[in-house]
């Protein structure tokens, strides 16, 4: 117990930075939730076209950031409008995590290093900085070579699947929601864009298809 005690104590900054993410996230959820989501009133047809325009606009730049419950967004879009909107919202998600994946293909592993070492995160800095010195096309490979559980290894092979299930895994968020996943995915240098593309088209589909099919 002592032991977890200190080791808790010793990740205290990153622990508070991580509940500030989660909380600043939730905040500006709920704050775009009420600019993408219409008060319902008398509209004519070109007012109504802006405003679902607008709720796009916002549904995709929250669904992208990192730890901002931008599903939940999609979700009440869906619940607001019904089958009509599946396309939009299924696009928009689809465009929010191929945006938060392509800025993170382009931002260094080594100020992600430096960022795990100002939090204190002595073991994540030195995994972060033998992944960077390794070729993008053989950090898969790699990373499964570190790996001795079959857990570990098994999840490595199926990547793909893996990430798909996590992005409709309830209660995501704690991971950083759609746009973390897909920002991970991205720095990892693990997925090929057109197999991430794949992933991402297969796992965002249930639920506006069933509301599509519900009419």
């Amino acid at each position: 117990m002592r032991k977890v005690l200190n080791s808790l104590w010793a990740a205290r900054r990153a622990i508070a930075v991580y509940c500030c993410l989660l909380t600043v996230g939730w905040l500006a959820g709920e704050y775009l939730m009420n600019l993408a989501i219409p008060e319902m009133r008398p509209m004519n047809e070109p007012m109504i076209h802006r405003m679902v325009m607008s709720a796009l606009a916002v549904f995709v730049v929250a669904a992208a950031i990192p730890f901002v419950p931008g599903a939940e967004i999609g979700f009440a879009l869906l619940l607001l409008f019904g089958g009509q909107a599946a396309p939009i919202v299924y696009s928009g998600m689809v465009g929010a995590l191929i945006l938060s994946y392509s800025v993170a293909r382009i931002v260094p592993l080594s100020e992600l290093a430096r960022l795990s070492r100002w939090l204190r995160l002595e073991r994540s800095a030195r995994f972060i900085e033998t992944l960077a010195e390794t070729p993008r096309h053989r950090r898969a490979e790699a990373l499964a070579e570190m790996l001795t559980g079959r857990t570990g290894r098994a999840l490595m092979s199926n990547r793909y699947v893996a990430l798909a299930a996590l992005l409709n895994l309830p209660g995501n968020s704690v991971l950083g929601g759609g746009g973390g996943l897909a920002f991970l995915a991205g720095v990892s240098g693990l997925y090929r864009f057109w197999g991430y593309l794949l992933a991402v088209l297969v796992a965002v589909a249930p639920v506006p298809l069933a509301f599509l099919l519900m009419g």
